[in-house]
């Protein structure tokens, strides 16, 4: 029996063209802008210290937003950078320039799955920062209180399955009472390598006839059981 459900944010709860074409953007076009203004704030120092970490010199400010940057353009997983664009859009949604977009079907059964007594959790690329400000402001509106906790990449890699496993056990619940939901096949194999039940998004296009998961359009094929 499912106790639990997992979800990804891109691609599954949320329109992958809100993350590229609007969140990324606005991160990139402040970046610069953001660490000159924030350059003595303790959490910003770390993050620029963990990016001259992982270029293995030392970078002055300028250099290390050049690397940033360059992390942007190549979409790349980098902790850093979460942490530093999850800072930027925390501005951009308390200022009301930023809006979190949540497919309605999405919300809605988050809401009927929580009512109903199932556990729901976030499992994303994205910074914990980053998810809580995007479900806390979202076009639906607040829906942080649905959710019992939240995981990134510090967890680990999310192709990797041990990094589900270290999730169902802090979870406190077996590996095949979660069901992971996300679009992208890869993942849900590790999900389904650690055990648990595993459900593809596919929201354009037509389900892939070789995937090895269950595919569906969007929430409202989902009964989790």
């Amino acid at each position: 029996m499912i106790k639990a459900v997992l979800t990804d944010i891109e691609g599954t709860t949320t329109a992958v063209s809100f993350v590229f074409d609007v969140l990324f953007p606005y991160a990139r076009e402040r970046m610069a802008g953001f660490v000159a203004e924030h350059a003595d704030d303790p959490a910003v120092r770390a993050e620029l210290a963990a990016v001259a970490t992982d270029q293995g010199r030392a970078l002055d400010d300028d250099e290390a937003v050049r690397v940033l940057l360059g992390w942007i353009d190549e979409d790349r997983k980098a902790t850093p950078l979460k942490s530093l664009q999850g800072m930027i859009w925390r501005q951009g949604y308390q200022q009301g320039a930023l809006t979190g977009h949540v497919y309605e079907d999405a919300a809605r059964n988050l809401r009927r799955w929580h009512a109903a007594g199932l556990k729901l959790y976030v499992y994303s690329s994205g910074s914990v920062q980053a998810q809580k400000l995007l479900f806390g402001h979202s076009d639906a509106g607040d829906l942080t209180p649905l959710f019992s906790g939240y995981f990134d990449t510090r967890v680990g890699n999310k192709r990797d399955a041990d990094a589900y496993r270290t999730i169902a056990g802090r979870i406190e619940l077996p590996p095949p009472e979660i069901l992971f939901l996300s679009d992208i096949e890869q993942e849900l194999d590790a999900a389904a390598e650690a055990g648990m039940e595993t459900c593809r998004l596919v929201r354009d296009g037509q389900p892939p006839a070789d995937s090895a998961h269950r595919c569906v359009t969007d929430f409202d094929a989902i009964e989790p059981a």
